[in-house]
């Protein structure tokens, strides 16, 4: 047994050696590993002009409304429309007819049977509009004078931009606006005049805006937005609100600026105006060769290596 110990200690010897050996292999294979690469998309500077906005709220009105009245004392032969109904210029609204002018249409129709007097009087409508309420129903008798409808002219629909007084000074910049109604759509107005009055709580005062096209079917006390301009700046450099990351108070603004094919590093920024999912960036000075980076840069450290996807 004595004999065998010594080629015992060389085959322990041996493999201890091995192991060891292979160790140091796998180590050495591990790091010459790559580290890896965050995937990325970028973007470019863009050089043009900006808008400083804010969103205001406007609510449509009609500003001319008109009192239907009875010409005579009669009674209300017909009543020909409805609330809420479209009319047109001229088109018949009521019919009234008095006892004195039945009785005057049958001695005249009895000595000319070509007469066909009937006595009625028509009351028609003076423009376009919609009927907004009836006060009298067939068969009331009503007098001369009498309100049997208001009607609302379709010419006079409006929106009425509710501006905070301390904004007027900025109105010169804003001859021509667009409306975004609650379905979306785009109309372009343009300002007309300011009612005299400001509201006494609110401190705000009522813009008229006078739409370009026809309001079509746009109802009364339809709240839109729109776009008001406070200052216009030309030659800024923007960026996508995207590229532009923060700290948690937002104190600290930075980008992540590509120096080469595979490098992003973290340049901090100083920003001005933002409109429309873009951010003015005033410095530094930025080229519209630059990459930046717009998606994948958030939580990467100051230098990271990057792989920029198309």
């Amino acid at each position: 047994m004595r004999n065998n110990i010594p080629a015992i200690v060389a085959v322990l010897f041996a493999a201890f050696i091995f192991y060891s050996c292979k160790g140091k292999s796998t180590s050495g294979e591990g790091g010459g590993e790559r580290k890896s690469v965050t995937p990325v998309t970028v973007t470019h500077p863009v050089v043009g002009v900006m808008q400083e906005e804010i969103e205001l709220n406007a609510v449509s009105a009609f500003l001319q409304k008109n009192m239907v009245k009875a010409t005579t004392n009669s009674y209300l032969k017909s009543v020909d429309v409805l609330p809420g109904q479209k009319v047109t210029k001229g088109q018949v609204l009521f019919v009234l007819k008095g006892k004195e002018a039945e009785n005057l249409g049958s001695v005249i129709n009895d000595l000319d049977t070509t007469a066909h007097f009937t006595g009625e009087v028509k009351i028609i409508a003076n423009h376009n509009g919609f009927i907004n309420n009836i006060t009298h129903q067939t068969g009331d008798y009503v007098q001369e004078g009498d309100i049997l409808a208001e009607v609302s002219d379709a010419g006079s629909l409006v929106f009425l931009m509710q501006l905070p007084y301390e904004l007027n000074t900025y109105l010169s910049k804003n001859h021509g606006l667009d409306l975004e109604l609650p379905d979306g759509r785009i109309l372009k107005g343009t300002l007309s005049s300011a009612m005299p009055t400001v509201d006494p709580v609110s401190q705000t005062q009522s813009i008229v805006i006078r739409i370009n096209s026809r309001g079509g079917d746009i109802p009364e006390n339809l709240i839109v937005k729109v776009r008001f301009v406070k200052s216009v700046k030309n030659g800024t450099v923007s960026l996508p609100k995207a590229a532009v990351l923060s700290d948690e108070t937002q104190e600290h603004l930075w980008i992540m600026k590509m120096t080469d094919k595979e490098t992003a590093v973290k340049v901090p920024i100083k920003t001005g105006l933002e409109s429309l999912g873009m951010i003015e960036i005033l410095s530094p000075m930025l080229s519209p060769d630059d990459l930046i980076l717009e998606t994948g840069n958030y939580g990467l450290p100051d230098t990271a290596k990057v792989v920029i996807q198309k």
